[in-house]
């Protein structure tokens, strides 16, 4: 029994081995894709699929769509099911391919955009190798005689560059640190006010009162969604500062035709 136990154990795990190898095979590049067609305009980008594999592959290039979090995760939806979609705009050529040991192939994308369309929209492009079932697969699995292993995902980001609705705002810097902590943490929301994917930097700066002396922190960077809330989390380096008061600013800049936005408190530091 304990054999038998043990074979299925090897059996299951040369199984997944082999499915992440088989995923690994593959390149994609570039893995986000930015459009700027205007309104009733359609613009082309190419994807580079490259198989790396000793073998001939099979690939598919499907559509989906996300929902960005409030905590940088995006939850993956079926196509055209969110509100600002760019799936029903998307025409891939081809989306079923294959490739030789060492071929790679550029796929298309076209995005045709709508007449009265100024806004932003997005999906997800996903490139995944398939390969035949055997028959123990097909009948544990649906489909009609393929099975998806790995896939890697291509974001895809349209507005046109006559948009320039560009406006973040910085509040509810407070500071998130727990007993169990080792450093100090602080929360700010960042509220995506215009009509533009924005991307941005989040600076951490602390200004002694007493000598005026300030330390600027290593900035992250964020990517904010249009009409949406995203909430950040900062460390504060553990050793940094002097004991003392300081005013604790998170500053968050978009590019340098806008002001800088931020957010302010006090903290002590002991």
């Amino acid at each position: 029994m304990r054999s038998n136990f043990i074979y299925l154990f090897s059996l299951t795990a040369l199984i997944l081995f082999s499915s992440i190898t088989f995923a690994q095979d593959f390149e994609v590049a570039p893995v986000r894709l930015d459009f700027n067609a205007e309104p009733g305009d359609n613009q082309t980008k190419v994807v580079n699929v490259k198989n790396h594999s000793n073998k001939k592959v099979s690939f598919i290039v499907s559509i989906s769509d996300f929902l960005p979090g409030s905590d940088g995760k995006r939850q993956i939806m079926p196509p055209n099911t969110t509100r600002r979609s760019a799936a029903n705009w998307l025409n891939i050529n081809p989306s079923f391919f294959e490739l030789n040991p060492g071929e790679q192939l550029p796929v298309q994308v076209t995005m045709l955009v709508p007449g009265d369309e100024y806004g932003a929209v997005w999906s997800m492009l996903y490139v995944q190798p398939i390969r035949e079932q055997t028959s123990w697969d097909a009948d544990k699995a649906l489909g009609a005689g393929v099975m998806v292993s790995g896939r890697i995902g291509v974001t895809v980001y349209q507005s046109p560059s006559s948009n320039k609705n560009h406006s973040l705002k910085v509040t509810n810097l407070i500071e998130v640190t727990t007993v169990n902590d080792t450093i100090r943490q602080f929360s700010a929301t960042i509220d995506n006010l215009g009509d533009k994917v924005t991307t941005c930097k989040v600076h951490l700066i602390a200004s002694d009162i007493n000598t005026s002396e300030e330390k600027q922190f290593p900035s992250l960077e964020v990517e904010t969604y249009p009409k949406m809330t995203r909430n950040v989390t900062i460390e504060l380096p553990k050793g940094e500062l002097a004991p003392g008061k300081y005013a604790l600013a998170v500053i968050v800049d978009y590019g340098a035709r806008f002001a800088l936005e931020g957010a302010q408190i006090v903290i002590d530091i002991e």
